[in-house]
Formats: structure tokens, C-alpha cells, sequence
């Protein structure tokens, strides 16, 4: 994720990043550009059909349209930003819960029961390491990765390794109460932490295996790239040659804004706007060591 100070106008007016629309979308408006001049070469030299009744319709009709596309890609924008917030939400959940799982482990084990204080200092942090390897392999939904897992041995790499990770730490809870050194109430009193960590999980799974449908998806792009390829048509007829920049300037607007939700519809990816999913699972890594050490 960019970190930036909105307050600075200047720097972020001048300042192109490499995630900046503009540097993505170049080699489109320059096509746009000479396609609007061609538009209006013709018209000026040859077609001449200003003064008709076609530029009058032609310009009511981009009208028309222009609203059309813009409620679409409002509707576009919110249904993204949507998805990022509560990507969000979900692992701001996920450092509180893992917080108050240690909280509550430090609370009932001894001080001096370093092999399980030991356990669940590795375990509860890893949760959060495997699941960002989990919602930014592009294979979720068939397998996890191949990587080994150097932290913990035991993992099977061919299925869902969150899973086994909150599977040890059930069965970590389910030995500590058959030794008796937890009771059953000490049990009740972590099983809402515990039941979570998949809770996040699956919603982060629904959001990143559901991406908006496709014929939505599909339709907005074909909407934008007619509505764009058209409007010269219909500019040329009354601005003539400034047909060019206007044409370029609502083109970058709109591709601007189908790329930008493009990009933070999926928040668990690696791209500079995503989520930054490392340095959480770092500072949940931080807090349990500071709390069971």
C-alpha cells in the first residue's frame, strides 16, 4: 500500500508513481488522440456536416449516454472500494483476535511454561503469514503453493494450510485440558478467538474467489470503449480541432476509473493499492512475542 499525506496537493498532482493511471494508459490516449484528429481532419476538409440535423442527434445522444456511463461506473467504483474496505476490516479483525487469543493463553498458562508459551508464539503469528501466501496465490481455489513452510514441519502443501494451522491450535487447547492444566471453562473462554481465525478466512475467500461478474464486467469496458470511440463523431462537429484534447481528457477519465476498481476489487493481490498484508502479519508477529514473552 502507498503511503501518502492527502494534505499535499502539489505532490500529488505532479507526482507520476508507477501505479498512476496515466502511465498505464498512455499508449490508449495516444491512439485516441490521432483517431480524434483523423475525425476531425475529415470533417473540417471534406464531410462538412456541421450545419446538419446529424450533429444536433449525435450530441443529444452522447448526452444521453454520458449520464448512462457515469451512474455505471459510480456504481463500479463503490461495488470495488466495497470489497477493499472489507478486505480491510477482515485483518483489522484478525490482529485484534490474534491479540486477545494471547492474551488469554498468557492469562492461563504458567509464566513458566516456556514449551507452550513457545507453541503458540509461533503458531498464532503463522496463521496470519499463511494466509496472505494463501489469498495471493492465483491457485486458491485448486491448491496452495509448493513453498516449504520452515517455521512449523507437519504441513500438507496440497491442501488448505490455514485449515491446519487452526487445527493445531484446537488440538493444542484439546491436550492442555485433557493434562488439566486448562479447564472447561478456560476452554469456552478462548473458543471465540479460536473459531474466528477461520471465520476470517472464509471471508476473505468469498472475496477473493467472487469477483464481479463477468458480463457486468465485460459490458462496462464495451460501454466505455464505444461511448469513447464515438465521441469524436460527435465533437468534431461543433469544436472541431479541439475535439482532440477534450476527447483525450474524457477518455483518461473514464478508463481511469474502470482501471482504478479493476485494481482494488481484489485486495489480497500485490499491487501498490492492495492491502499491505505483510506488514500486518509483522506487527501481529511483534504483538504475540511482546505479550507471551
Amino acid at each position: 500500500m502507498i503511503s501518502y499525506n492527502p494534505k499535499e496537493w502539489i505532490q500529488s498532482i505532479f507526482r507520476f508513481h508507477k501505479t498512476d493511471t496515466l502511465r498505464q494508459l498512455f499508449p490508449l490516449i495516444l491512439g485516441i488522440g490521432v483517431f480524434s484528429w483523423a475525425i476531425v481532419f475529415f470533417e473540417a476538409n471534406y464531410l462538412r456536416l456541421s450545419s446538419s440535423l446529424y450533429a444536433k442527434n449525435i450530441t443529444m445522444m452522447h448526452s444521453l449516454l454520458g449520464f448512462a456511463i457515469s451512474m455505471l461506473l459510480v456504481f463500479r467504483t463503490n461495488t470495488a472500494y466495497d470489497r477493499w474496505w472489507e478486505g480491510r476490516k477482515l485483518w483489522g479483525s484478525l490482529v485484534n483476535n490474534s491479540r486477545n487469543l494471547a492474551l488469554k493463553i498468557n492469562c492461563l498458562l504458567p509464566s513458566d511454561d516456556e514449551k507452550n508459551r513457545s507453541f503458540f508464539k509461533k503458531i498464532i503469528p503463522l496463521f496470519a503469514h499463511e494466509l496472505k501466501n494463501h489469498l495471493q496465490n492465483e491457485k486458491t481455489r485448486l491448491a496452495l503453493d509448493a513453498a516449504p513452510h520452515p517455521e512449523i514441519s507437519g504441513f500438507d502443501s496440497s491442501k488448505h494450510i490455514p485449515n491446519q494451522i487452526v487445527a493445531l491450535l484446537y488440538n493444542k487447547v484439546h491436550l492442555l485440558k485433557r493434562d488439566q492444566q486448562i479447564s472447561d471453562f478456560d476452554v469456552l473462554f478462548i473458543t471465540q478467538e479460536l473459531q474466528s481465525f477461520m471465520d476470517i478466512c472464509g471471508a476473505c475467500e468469498r472475496i477473493k474467489n467472487t469477483p464481479i461478474p463477468y458480463s457486468y464486467s465485460a459490458f462496462i469496458k464495451k460501454f466505455i470503449f464505444l461511448y469513447i470511440i464515438t465521441l469524436p463523431l460527435g465533437f468534431a462537429l461543433s469544436l472541431g480541432y479541439i475535439t482532440i484534447p477534450a476527447t483525450i481528457f474524457i477518455s483518461y477519465v473514464l478508463a481511469s476509473l474502470e482501471l482504478i476498481a479493476e485494481e482494488i476489487e481484489d485486495p489480497f493481490g500485490n499491487d501498490d493499492n492492495d492491502l499491505p498484508m505483510d506488514r500486518i502479519a509483522e506487527n501481529i508477529n511483534k504483538n504475540i512475542q511482546d505479550i507471551l514473552a
